[in-house]
């Protein structure tokens, strides 16, 4: 299994990508949490970037503006790293603390640093079933520990006029 810790070097795709929260939720090597490694389940492919953010677990912060929140001071965090080549992958992101979260992981398949319902892929922490708004953000909560607490979260694409994780054979 590859875990990343976000101490990749900076790519020419990623120099341009937004920089809050990132030092915030990096992982260093024998720290020991709080953190979550998140397990990245069903990647359509192999291409772009992975971004994983942690937001406040309430419906007005959750997916809000880092731009907002960090000078607000609420919990923003963000790792960004190339998808892996080969293996399963997981990735690791500080919190501030123990307590409540919710979690966004994006597959940026054109490594573009915008989402695009038709091209990238989506999931959310606690795995809630998407439709074309965004879930709530008690669907997408986690419950972070002292020390470095595990989830997975499973990646949803399009599919037909809606989105859902990739299908056996797809």
């Amino acid at each position: 299994m590859i875990t990343l810790f976000a101490t990749v070097a900076l790519t020419a795709a990623q120099s341009v990508a937004p920089t809050l929260g990132i030092a915030e939720g990096r992982c260093r090597v024998g720290e020991d949490g709080p953190a979550l490694i998140v397990d990245v389940v069903g990647l359509k492919d192999r291409k772009g970037l992975l971004k994983l953010e942690v937001y406040p677990s309430n419906d007005e912060d959750f997916l809000a503006d880092d731009g907002v929140l960090v000078p607000a001071g609420k919990t923003f965090r963000r790792v960004e790293v190339p998808t892996p080549a080969v293996g399963a992958v997981s990735l690791c992101v500080r919190v501030p603390g123990p307590g409540a979260y919710s979690v966004v992981l994006l597959h940026d398949r054109d490594a573009n640093h915008k989402f695009s319902w038709w091209i990238d892929g989506v999931g959310f922490a606690s795995n809630p079933r998407l439709s074309w708004s965004k879930p709530k953000a008690a669907a997408t909560r986690v419950y972070a520990g002292a020390r470095l607490t595990h989830t997975s979260i499973v990646l949803n694409y399009r599919r037909g006029l809606g989105m859902g994780p990739i299908r056996s054979g797809e």
